[in-house]
């Protein structure tokens, strides 16, 4: 026992851990499935950084290769020859080209050659568009931790030492490369070459405003498609949750008025016009609370039909057992004591049958059915009568041309049908009567009939000997030695076999009543290979 409460921990975590998403509610929960890979997709404008990265270094490369095809260019060439050099490719390749000797001072400049080829832009005048891009450069410098580039400035005097990659390329005589960012977040790749031998030294500047343009332009078109992507999301999120969460909602209102029980009458939302899952779940709940009522009704009704039916034979125990107190005469006396006994008789019966009858739906619901051989089953019921003699001098003739008829279901609840309708048909017969018992297939179904010779039951009669406690016996037979729950007993078996329970005229146009019981039949193939 002491192992117990650890158990029922155990059991109980993952239950907690199912708990927090149950307090979430259905629309936040699909708002989140719908929005998640968006925001994720939305998440890939950060990752353009690697894409900026990559033009750069395609650029570098070009840059290092530029300068040192101009150097060598220049390298061979007369002063007018370099002049000219600087001015034309300057011109096609939109950069600047500065040229210093070997003692750092500027020779030629293609800038001052001729007009120049670009303008870092003045951002203080820029528009809102523009200023808004910046905006969201530095918000993506930030989120991936990019490296802090220096601003390029213009230095002051016009000498070699004024520009760190040009004393690095004069120092290791190769080329190097130097990256810096114009007032508007743009790059200026600058790229210094040693010319010839001589220690004269070049200098390009390009501004790659193209990239900057090329990662907003993307990043502009991604953020576009992922907003519009998210947008129709969300609506579409919404739309769904409203279908499926309203109905819910609806149903769930609906379903706490019937379960606190103060509109009686109200009517659980069936939505006809689904032909959805959540339509389904409205009929069903909406059948559901209907076979609830009616179970309700139906058991207030027996309450008050045994209410009704112990009251009577209390009230005759009762006077009886309060008049012997004052009756002397021993004949009387013997008289009263028979009444209180047979009262005590009939409660007795009334309590086991009530009994009987109030669980008999419970277990059926929980009971495995099983292949059962009617033929067998009743040929059983009638030897066992005719040896306890309790068929009161009626003969009961079994008449069957099939060797064995399977159904399936209990054999001891099918049992008790058959014992009712036997117990009404020899109590309607008459002395040395005969009580006849035909079965026989019809199409899927196993038809028992029952037939006695008695007065028959009128027709509008037959519905009414199904309700329980109805009991209309013969003027022969004592009062009170039936309970009037044999045949409604017997009704609620059948159904919950699948089958049914009516009565009919008798088939040969004899005189009597005939009880049919109709069963579901199983193949015989079907019933051996259980």
């Amino acid at each position: 026992m002491a192992g117990e409460p650890g158990r029922v921990r155990r059991i109980a975590r993952p239950l907690e851990r199912v708990g927090f998403l149950s307090r979430i509610s259905l629309t936040a929960r699909i708002l989140a499935v719908n929005i998640l890979p968006l925001a994720l997709l939305g998440g890939g404008i950060v990752y353009l950084d690697s894409y900026r990265a990559q033009l750069l270094d395609e650029r570098y490369k070009l840059a290092r290769i530029e300068a040192q095809i101009t150097a060598e260019a220049l390298a061979g060439a007369t002063r007018a020859r370099q002049d000219a050099l600087l001015l034309q490719i300057g011109k096609e390749q939109d950069m600047r080209l500065r040229l210093f000797d070997p003692e750092g001072q500027l020779i030629a400049d293609s800038f001052q050659l001729g007009e120049p080829t670009f303008t870092l832009d003045d951002p203080t005048d820029d528009p809102f568009e523009l200023r808004f891009a910046r905006f969201l450069d530095q918000i993506v410098d930030t989120v991936v931790s990019a490296q802090p580039v220096p601003r390029y400035i213009e230095p002051e005097s016009n000498i070699a030492d004024s520009w760190p990659e040009l004393q690095r390329a004069r120092e290791l005589g190769i080329s190097q490369i130097e990256l810096r960012q114009a007032a508007d977040r743009t790059p200026v790749i600058t790229a210094a070459a040693p010319v010839g031998l001589q220690g004269a030294t070049l200098l390009t500047t390009r501004n790659a405003i193209d990239i900057t343009e090329s990662v907003r332009n993307a990043r502009s078109t991604l953020g576009t498609g992922v907003f519009f992507a998210l947008l129709a999301s969300i609506m579409l999120s919404l739309f769904l949750a409203r279908t499926i969460v309203s109905p819910l909602q609806t149903l769930s209102k609906a379903a706490q008025r019937v379960r606190l029980g103060r509109e009686r009458e109200v009517q659980v939302p069936r939505l006809p016009d689904r032909q959805d899952e959540i339509g389904m779940l409205a009929r069903a709940v909406a059948d559901m609370t209907d076979a609830l009522r009616h179970r309700i009704d139906a058991v207030e009704h027996f309450a008050a039909d045994v209410a009704h039916e112990i009251k009577n034979p209390l009230a005759s125990l009762r006077s009886a057992t309060e008049s012997l107190s004052h009756v002397d005469d021993p004949e009387l006396r013997a008289q009263l004591l028979d009444i209180a006994t047979h009262d005590v008789r009939r409660i007795d019966r009334l309590v086991t049958e009530i009994s009987d009858a109030s669980r008999i739906d419970a277990e059926l619901s929980r009971a495995t059915f099983e292949p059962v051989d009617l033929i067998a089953l009743i040929a059983n019921i009638i030897e066992r009568r005719r040896n306890r003699g309790i068929d009161q001098g009626r003969s009961v003739v079994f008449d069957h041309a099939a060797k064995a008829a399977w159904t399936m279901g209990v054999p001891e609840r099918l049992e008790r049908v058959i014992d009712n309708l036997l117990d009404n048909a020899v109590s309607f017969s008459p002395e040395k009567g005969t009580v006849r018992v035909t079965i026989a297939h019809d199409r899927d179904a196993l038809v028992t009939m029952v037939m006695d010779e008695g007065p028959g039951i009128a027709p509008d009669s037959r519905d009414k000997v199904f309700e329980r406690f109805h009991s209309d016996r013969p003027e022969t037979e004592g009062f009170g030695n039936h309970s009037g729950l044999g045949l409604a007993i017997g009704r609620t078996i059948a159904e919950a076999h699948g089958g049914m329970l009516s009565v009919h005229d008798r088939p040969d146009g004899g005189e009597g009543a005939c009880l049919v019981l109709d069963l579901p039949a199983l193949r015989d193939d079907s019933a051996n290979g259980v």
